[in-house]
């Protein structure tokens, strides 16, 4: 009997794969047998030396090239996509039009082009599209507006998607992550004042890591998770109770 999280014979696909928790989320299915593929925005592998992409498959993309998304050339079978990109601008830019455009661009208006080019592909196999958003979208974002209104609409893209593609026997599912150290959030982790104070929000006394959200987008993509259509895993250490 096949355990429930094994991969082995499944394709996986993670959009922004190449670092912080898009890279957790990659090892995770490939340390389970998949064969997982990854995109970024870089040339090619090798400007990755920061990096684990030994055993990943690079795809060269960048979401906010929109006609790059249609072009991407998707692996012959995909049962699992997990869209991970984002990016977030500091010192107030995203009160500005440019910075929250920008920001709208990659972390909400990508996910929807990613979801429509690798659909097709997810109906064939009976897949599972997990989207990667953010506690952020369920509390205010002072300094970054935009970054708090994307991943709010990506947790109700999620509930969309799902309502309207579960009949295609496809099941989308999200994951909302609690503060990890990425490069992202080093404007927290750098400051020790920052850091400890996050710290003190967290009831399970830790932050968390991307091996943790690599769990929680493995057992969604599971057997285990078949009956769950919709929904985003606040995967937080109770930052948010």
């Amino acid at each position: 009997m096949t355990h429930a999280l094994d991969y082995s014979g499944k394709t996986v696909l993670v959009i922004g794969g190449t670092s912080g928790i898009g890279n957790g989320i990659a090892q995770g299915f490939n340390r389970a047998g998949a064969t997982v593929h990854v995109t970024g925005t870089r040339s090619s592998k090798d400007d990755y030396a920061d990096s684990d992409l030994d055993e990943l498959t690079f795809h060269r993309l960048d979401v906010a090239e929109r006609d790059s998304v249609a072009s991407l050339d998707l692996p012959e079978q995909l049962d699992v996509v997990v869209l991970c990109q984002g990016i977030v601008r500091y010192g107030r830019e995203e009160f500005d039009r440019a910075g929250w455009d920008a920001v709208m661009d990659v972390n909400l208006n990508s996910l929807m082009d990613c979801a429509r080019a690798v659909r097709p592909k997810l109906a064939e196999a009976g897949g599972s599209l997990i989207v990667v958003s953010s506690v952020g979208a369920f509390h205010a974002m002072v300094g970054t507006p935009a970054y708090g209104a994307s991943k709010a609409g990506a947790v109700h893209l999620v509930t969309s998607l799902a309502a309207a593609w579960a009949g295609k026997g496809i099941r989308v599912n999200g994951i909302a992550p609690g503060l990890v150290e990425t490069k992202m959030t080093a404007v927290t982790f750098d400051n020790d004042k920052r850091r400890e104070g996050a710290l003190q929000t967290i009831p399970a006394g830790r932050f968390g890591t991307p091996d943790d959200m690599a769990g929680a987008a493995m057992f969604l993509a599971s057997p285990l998770a078949d009956y769950m259509h919709g929904q985003t895993l606040r995967v937080d250490g109770g930052m948010t109770l």
